[in-house]
């Protein structure tokens, strides 16, 4: 009984990382692309040090892993994650983000990082 209590702990932490709406978006933008921080610093209009504050905390609890390309940081969905079921069940009932990295594009924002 007291492993249910933890699973039911990580959930909540879970829950809570993605109760922030930054958060929420980046995990559904990050669900079909792999993104760089610059990109979220456009999309959102925050600070690079306020959206890498966020990105910390989603990898942090094993929910997003980074590759490093060159200089630049890309961050994914951890698939391997044991919370990623829970995380797709979540974004199933979301409306898709995706438009938003599609405006980037077409105001030729979107940045390759390369």
């Amino acid at each position: 009984m007291e492993k249910a209590a933890l699973e039911l702990d990580k959930a909540a932490m879970v829950l809570k990382l993605l109760g922030d709406k930054t958060r929420l978006t980046i995990i559904a933008l990050l669900e079909k692309n792999d993104c760089c921080v610059c990109e979220f610093v456009e999309i959102f209009k925050m600070s690079q040090p306020a959206i890498s504050q966020h990105l910390r905390k989603l990898k942090d609890a094993g929910l997003v892993e980074e590759t490093r390309k060159g200089q630049w940081m890309f961050y994914s969905i951890n698939r391997k994650s044991v919370f990623y079921p829970f995380l797709k069940e979540i974004l199933a009932h979301l409306p898709n983000q995706q438009d938003k990295l599609k405006k980037l594009d077409e105001a030729g924002l979107r940045i390759t990082c390369k």
